[in-house]
């Protein structure tokens, strides 16, 4: 079955732009769970008072290619739509997805996101983190490509706290910063995969000047924990995913957030 949204799911968040017949398939569906496996297209169509082809225009309304294809997914998978591709992180997007059902597989995938954070990050470490971050004399933040947008919805949050942060969208400048820094400072370095080269080398020369260190990495074993004195493990699979999430703890003004974001890292 398709990641992060189920067939209940697709019904309510296509049901707007149905027909009214095709409504009426749709609310038969809901209310009939139970029991649509064994019927057939036409013991269905009988039962909901419709025509045939008015099932056949609803479960492709649905974004099914038929009646055999929805009644897959009922069993737990989709006959005939194994090519959906992956390049999204996990949002499964396929060629004949309507445009109205996009917002809730979003937010499917980002329900599961937040599930799989949850089953990850140490509320200790958190905590510890947010001690650290507060005590800091300067804050300095590394990450590269769509990394930088958690590590710069930090500065921001830190910033409204009215702590000292500093975030160099330059991989270069981000080690030149790293090298002057010195006890009493925190370095934060943000990268899913824990091996994006630049990073890396970011967080390495801040501990040797002196500086705290936090990791926010998906695996906790990754080359990017070792410069780390502490580490905020996320999950959300292996690091070989090219696709990649972030988790990143805020405060203030906004409050907290997650985001989903991905790009292909570069290997040592």
């Amino acid at each position: 079955m398709e990641r992060g949204i189920s067939w209940e799911d697709r019904i309510k968040g296509a049901y707007a732009s149905l027909r009214p017949s095709e409504q009426k398939v749709a609310s038969f569906f809901l209310a009939h769970a139970g029991e649509l496996e064994s019927l057939t297209i036409g013991e269905l169509a009988s039962a909901a008072g419709v025509s045939e082809p008015t099932v056949i225009r609803c479960v492709r309304g649905l974004g099914y290619r038929g009646y055999r294809a929805f009644k897959g997914a009922l069993r737990g998978w989709e006959a005939g739509e194994e090519s959906a591709f992956d390049h999204l992180g996990g949002f499964s997007l396929r060629p004949w997805d309507r445009m109205e059902n996009l917002p809730l597989k979003a937010v499917g995938t980002q329900r599961e996101a937040l599930e799989d954070v949850l089953k990850s990050v140490s509320p200790d470490s958190l905590a510890q983190a947010a001690q650290t971050l507060a005590s800091a004399r300067l804050i300095d933040l590394y990450s590269v490509e769509n990394s930088c947008a958690p590590a710069s919805d930090l500065l921001t949050k830190l910033t409204y706290l009215g702590l000292r942060c500093r975030f160099c969208t330059d991989a270069y400048l981000q080690q030149i910063s790293a090298a002057h820094l010195r006890k009493g400072d925190v370095a934060v370095a943000f990268s899913r995969s824990g091996r994006s080269v630049d990073t890396v080398k970011a967080l390495r020369l801040a501990k040797k000047a002196g500086a705290a260190t936090i990791a926010v990495t998906g695996e906790r074993t990754a080359l990017l924990s070792r410069y780390a004195d502490l580490t905020l493990s996320v999950g959300g699979g292996g690091p070989n995913r090219l696709w990649q999430r972030h988790f990143f703890p805020g405060g203030g003004p906004g409050g907290g957030g997650y985001a989903v974001y991905g790009h292909h890292s570069q290997r040592l």
